[in-house]
């Protein structure tokens, strides 16, 4: 009984979980049919219906929301909801101190000022929306039985469209057709990413072998597929078909929007996204929001002037209520009576009162501010964009200001973090030196023509102009190299190496042999060619030559490199129309696929490891008999034997695009050996081996470059002894871990050892060089263990959770017991005026960190080469055994300084010769809440801090560390998508575009073509706008207080009745209109110091890093004087005016004119640099004012009875006392002012003064000066740290050495 009454509740509730779990994987996924299915039903019965269309609307408003919509979001600001306020209360006709309306304009026009601003902004934005819903493409149609053209906006999640050449894609969309043989559609993600090499994605597996054209009546599959995301790495799903069959959905067969079709006739898809659903949309965040420091100090005083505004509020309330209250009963002949006709007690009159002088004193909190300051950032953007000295030739660039709100911040940076790869270097890879089987090959030969190069450049740097036409590279990069740009050709040849080519190319693509390599490629591939006509097995090849001819297979294959013609960049090479392959070496099994597409940039885990389409059919090929196979029909016809001279044949005329120069640079120096990468099919790859011809391997899979484990592998079958072989390339870190354990009982083992531990040397040498290194290995696989692991790695595939990890796990499994073969060492050479950029940097007052993924000894021969290091300091190398023994001990640091590290100015440390060289695994412990005090106490303490094998989040864990412990003002520099997060994470983010796509780039607050423009950026642009804004901050505040303050001494003559003796159209207009326009000018324009000497004194920047131009003090200076300046200017004319019959605004009048002259010449006074505008500004100002005056005063002759404006000003310009006011008033208020600056600047000067003084003296007498570096004003300009020797001795484990006997490091090593 009680198991029935169990039955229908566990029902229940299995029936509920069933439905969660339904409603969840719901929630997680999207499935997509096709709409041609129903294009006779109702719209309610599509599917597909809820999904987004493919109109896209990047406006924020439409005709009818435009108005609340807009003002809502400005009321978002704090200052914009006081106003409006205050105007408003003006309209309580017993509080009231103006005419209503009148009160209303000032806030009006601020507003519709900002309205009008937004109104045009998003009606660019609807234009360019409208363009691009306009634009047309191919919709299959059910009714035309054909494709139609139809708008971008029409096109539906669901339908299927028709793919053209060099057309952009309209949606996201699923690749299910291809015209290209191998099933490949090659697109361009230029709009997205910024990488102008071609990518190759593949038809999805299921639809690869049909034989004819595709059809979409014919297709009634299901597609199930993750939700929208901006992940443009990532691709999951499934497709569903009618009989039952589920194939997995990659990233491989997704076409995203906007990219564009390129080398493929036609294509067709099914469209998965649309709209705003599109990866690309999701991506498109726009410039980001950031408050500056110099900001949230503003804010700091907005709220002390509220503070000020409410104590002469309350101070004018009281003293009403005091006059009212000695008049007893007896009420005075001037009372105003309540609204009902009563009398008002004191006390409800000083309430009253109260509201009044907030709308009386109201422009103490200074409107105009906010708008004032975002015109003169975006003008300071302006001139910013202007300086041609920040514009690259070479690469067209020029810099970009994504953030329009935190210009004066760069003013203010105290550390900056850079990346080292393709930021301090070009990341440009040129082959220098290898070891194969443990024998090193110097390349000396390579060495002496890469320096004669150097020599090259340095000569045309100094004797070539920059004129001339640029072409486009025909690297594997998007830009032009450095040396290129200073050539004056208009075209080359592409097919022949000629001394006209740039020479950054040869460098990169012409690369000399080593002769007793080539010797031993040139016997090794004799003997195989040998082998191969008497039939011999390969086996018997010596083990040395076969070390080298696997080496050299490997650099050719193990990539992800496309072959085109360079003639036709975009268009591949069609091997089969060479005469000289027969048909039957190209045939393509169209089983077998296999993802060519690699993310080397990413830092999610394994998510980057490509996946192989191919998996299911290799599994089932490999269970199929394999007959014997003729060797011949591996190999193209046998070439002519070559002999040691370059290398300039038909490979000469094949471009090799690459997603990583590093992938480049090693088909480059294969090439040089004659073992040349001549083809790539999605299930094979060809090359060329001297005398053997060409070769094709068949491509079983392909594992993908990821951060995570810093290796590449291919599988293939070996065309000469058939056998399933795994090429891996990848860190020295990682593949020496990889490496089998040598058996030392047998000669082979012996020799296996002796090669890994000579390779050992060897790449500590090449590190120790400066060079990236790179490890090749191999492993040969039976028939049943590459089944059994394509078996597991299948089930990883399609596994539901957590794939990345099993992923890793198969790669793991099929990457390891190794075969060493040998290493390769690459340089990446320095880009021009890093060094001398970084020294300036670091006399400015900023500490700099490198963080790399590189490894420590190419990371420290780096740091000494762009004078990051320095010979003379000891170095502090903290290495993973020691992490935690050093930061327990190492008390010297946190005891030689204050414990207080909140400090936002100079650090309280003192900084000692020294540098901290720090790895990832010992970064990884300092991180660690128990010990990131100590490490950021031994670092602080450090001139230099070099962080090597550092991981993206790593980075960002750094940045983020220093920015909250020590409240400093943080900088990021970087060019890769491994740099993203540090850029986000830090105050001011900068992005090089460089060679690694633009994911940094669009990350950034500020782009910047070279790492060299960073100097200018930040010690000229950032030190003239922090300097400009945080004057006319503090300018805004004095001229507001000052000229509020007169309406308050007047309260002491009228009983504190809230009247004015200004006219309210003055009150009203004079900060809006009469003061505003020289403020902007200057605030705009002003340099306190020349861009020459800021560059050549670099300590000036210490002036913005102190925050010296606008400290706490500063403006209670400004608001004293401000009250000074308007006691002059009240009690002048008082006296002036005392006694006589003049009324109230024939004796008020003067009142405005003193103050606005008093205000200009105080702004003179602050003024640095004067110019035409300056002037015009000012006299445009005062002419403003009187015309104004003169036309109001002559046509208001009944304005305010009893008193009235009329004629006042006419009146004034006839009396001799009038302009007497005009010469004293001012001179009287500004004396004080005056006379300190001229004491300060005699007497005490800054060194910003003493840089000011410089630019005023002769060029050669101020060059003269400079070239002694003899300035010497306090000790900003001239920081010497003292140097302290530690007092411990080092702790186990940590290595502290000298440098003075580390050999010197080469300018070109990087």
């Amino acid at each position: 009984m009680a198991r029935e009454t169990e039955d229908p509740g566990m029902a229940k509730a299995s029936k509920v979980k069933r439905q969660r779990k339904k409603k969840t994987k719901e929630n997680k996924t999207r499935t997509v049919h096709a709409n041609l299915l129903y294009d006779n039903a109702k719209g309610e019965e599509n599917p597909n219906r809820h999904y987004a269309n493919n109109k896209i609307k990047t406006t924020k408003y439409t005709v009818l929301s435009f108005l609340p919509k807009n003002l809502f979001e400005q009321f978002h600001r704090f200052a914009n909801v006081y106003f409006v306020f205050i105007a408003l209360l003006n309209f309580v006709p017993v509080v009231n101190a103006f005419q209503p309306e009148l009160a209303l304009a000032p806030v009006v026009f601020i507003l519709s000022v900002t309205a009008i601003k937004d109104l045009w902004e998003d009606y660019r934005r609807h234009r360019s929306d409208k363009e691009i819903n306009h634009m047309d493409c191919l919709v299959y149609s059910r009714a035309e039985r054909s494709y139609v053209e139809k708008y971008w906006k029409e096109v539906r999640v669901g339908d299927f469209i028709r793919l053209r050449c060099n057309e952009i894609l309209p949606a996201d969309v699923l690749l299910l057709s291809s015209s290209d043989p191998d099933r490949l559609c090659h697109i361009e993600t230029a709009t997205l990413d910024g990488e102008t090499n071609l990518k190759q994605r593949q038809v999805v597996r299921s639809f690869f072998d049909l034989d004819c054209d595709f059809d979409p009546i014919k297709y009634n599959s299901i597609i199930e597929c993750e939700k929208p995301n901006n992940d443009l790495n990532r691709f999951r799903g499934y497709i569903i078909h009618r009989s039952g069959r589920r194939d997995a959905l990659y990233k491989e067969n997704l076409l995203l929007r906007g990219c564009t079709i390129r080398n493929t006739e036609e294509a067709v898809g099914i469209v998965i996204y649309a709209g705003h659903e599109t990866k690309a949309m999701l991506n498109n965040n726009g410039p980001r929001y950031k408050r500056s420091k110099l900001e949230r100090q503003m804010n700091v005083d907005v709220f002390w002037c509220v503070i000020i505004l409410l104590v002469m509020c309350l101070f004018a309330a009281v003293g009403h209520g005091l006059w009212m209250f000695q008049y007893g009963d007896k009420r005075p002949v001037f009372d105003v009576l309540s609204p009902d006709g009563t009398d008002l007690s004191p006390i409800m009159s000083a309430i009253y009162l109260f509201l009044t002088m907030i709308i009386v004193f109201q422009v103490l909190i200074p409107i105009s501010l906010f708008v004032s300051i975002e015109i003169v950032k975006i003008c300071q953007v302006y001139f910013i964009h202007q300086d041609m000295e920040l514009y690259d030739e070479e690469t067209d660039s020029h810099l970009q200001c994504r953030a329009l709100n935190i210009t004066e911040d760069l003013g203010q940076m105290q550390y900056i973090f850079s990346d080292k790869t393709g930021t301090l270097t070009e990341n440009k890879m040129v082959f220098r030196r290898c070891t194969v089987a443990g024998v090193e090959y110097s390349h000396d030969a390579n060495a002496r023509r890469l320096a004669m190069y150097q020599e090259m450049d340095s000569e045309e740097e100094e004797c070539t102009s920059h004129g001339g036409t640029l072409p486009r590279r025909d690297s594997v990069t998007s830009h032009q190299t450095p040396w290129s740009v200073r050539l004056t050709f208009t075209h080359f040849s592409y097919s022949v190496l000629s001394a006209d080519k740039p020479s950054s190319d040869l460098q990169e693509k012409d690369i000399t042999p080593d002769p007793q390599l080539l010797d031993k490629v040139n016997e090794c591939s004799s003997q195989m060619d040998f082998m191969r006509f008497h039939s011999q097995p390969m086996s018997q090849l010596p083990s040395d030559l076969a070390d080298v001819i696997d080496f050299f297979i490997a650099l050719t294959i193990c990539n992800t490199v496309v072959v085109s013609s360079p003639n036709q960049p975009r268009q591949k090479v069609q091997l089969t129309s060479t005469k000289s392959i027969q048909s039957n070496h190209l045939q393509v099994n169209k089983g077998s696929s296999s993802s060519l597409i690699t993310n080397r940039s990413s830092n999610k885990g394994c998510s980057s490891m490509l996946s192989s389409p191919s998996a299911e059919s290799t599994l089932t090929k490999l269970d199929e008999e394999q007959p014997p196979r003729d060797l011949e029909h591996n190999f193209g016809p046998v070439l002519p034997c070559y002999d040691g001279k370059a290398w300039n044949l038909e490979e000469g005329e094949l471009r090799y695009e690459a997603e990583s120069p590093d992938e480049a640079a090693l088909v480059y120096a294969a090439r040089a050996y004659k073992c040349s990468l001549v083809g790539r099919l999605p299930d094979q790859v060809t090359m060329e081996l001297p005398h053997l011809g060409k070769l094709n391997f068949e491509l079983l899979h392909t594992l993908g470059f990821d951060s995570t484990r810093k290796r590449m592998s291919v599988v293939v079958r070996h065309p000469l002894t058939d056998q399933i072989t795994v090429y891996t390339k990848g860190a020295d870190s990682v593949i020496m871990d990889l490496i089998k354990p040598p058996d030392t009982g047998s000669s082979k083992g012996k020799r296996q050892k002796k090669i890994v531990n000579r390779t050992q040397n060897y790449l500590n040498l090449y590190a120790a060089d400066g060079l990236r290194t790179l490890c090749i290995a191999k492993k040969i696989m039976s028939k049943e263990q590459y089944a059994c692991w394509l078996q597991h790695h299948l089930e990883a595939e399609t596994a539901i959770q957590g794939r990345e990890e099993l992923l890793f796990e198969s790669a793991l499994r099929l990457e390891t017991n190794l075969q060493l073969l040998g290493a390769t060492g690459i340089e990446d050479r320095l880009q021009d005026g890093v060094p001398e950029t970084i020294a300036s940097l670091r006399k400015a007052g900023l500490q700099i960190w490198v963080l790399t993924g590189d490894k420590q000894e190419t990371a420290v021969n780096i740091a000494y080469a762009c004078k990051l290091l320095d010979p003379e300091e000891e170095i502090l190398t903290l290495n993973e055994a020691c992490a935690l023994f050093n930061f327990t001990t190492f008390e010297i640091y946190p005891s030689s300084s204050p414990s207080s590290s909140s400090s936002s100015h100079t650090p309280p440390f003192m900084v000692h010769r020294l540098g901290l060289v720090i790895d990832g695994r010992t970064l990884a412990y300092a991180l660690d809440k128990s010990l990131e005090d100590k490490f950021l106490a031994v670092a602080r303490s450090c001139r230099s801090v070099l962080c090597c094998r550092s991981t993206p989040l790593q980075k960002s864990m750094v940045v983020k560390l220093v920015r909250n412990k020590l409240k400093v003002m943080t900088l990021a520099i970087g060019d890769g998508a491994n740099d993203v997060s540090m850029i986000q994470v830090a105050d001011v983010g900068v992005g090089i575009s460089g060679q690694e796509g633009m994911q940094a780039v669009m990350a950034s607050d500020f782009a910047l073509p070279r790492f060299r423009y960073l100097q200018k950026l930040l010690l000229v642009h950032g030190h003239w706008c922090y300097s400009r804004l945080a004057n006319m901050i503090l300018y805004f505040f004095y001229k507001n207080a000052m000229f509020v303050a007169l309406i308050f001494w007047y309260q002491f003559y009228c009983g504190f009745s809230g009247s004015a003796m200004i006219d309210q159209w003055y009150l009203i207009f004079f900060n809006l209109m009469f003061s505003a326009f020289p403020q902007l000018i200057t605030g705009t324009l002003d340099k306190d110091v020349s861009a020459e000497t800021l560059q050549q004194l670099p300590q000036l920047y210490v002036n913005g890093q102190n925050s010296e131009e606008y400290k706490p003090y500063m403006f209670w200076m400004n608001m004293i004087d401000a009250f000074y300046q308007s006691l002059v200017c009240f009690f002048i004319p008082y006296f002036a005016y005392a006694d006589s019959d003049v009324d109230l605004f024939t004796w008020g009048t003067p009142f405005t004119t003193l103050a606005l002259f008093t205000i200009l010449v105080h702004l003179g006074i602050e003024t640095k640099t004067w110019t035409w505008m300056n002037w015009l500004s000012i006299a445009f100002s005062i002419a403003l004012f009187f015309t104004v005056a003169l036309c109001y005063n002559a046509s208001c002759p009944t304005c305010y009875s009893p008193s009235n404006p009329y004629w006042t000003m006419q009146r004034l310009l006839q009396d001799p006392l009038f302009y007497l006011l005009c010469v004293i008033t001012p001179v009287a208020a500004l004396l004080p002012r005056y006379f300190y600056r001229a004491c300060q600047g005699t007497l005490f000067p800054s060194p910003v003064q003493v840089g000011r003084q410089l630019d005023k003296l002769p060029a050669e007498t101020c060059r003269n000066i400079l070239s002694l570096s003899r300035v010497k004003v306090g000790s900003p300009l001239s920081p010497k740290p003292p140097f302290l020797s530690l007092a411990k001795p080092s702790p186990k484990g940590c290595n502290i050495k000298d440098q003075r006997s580390f050999p010197s490091s080469r300018a070109s090593i990087v």
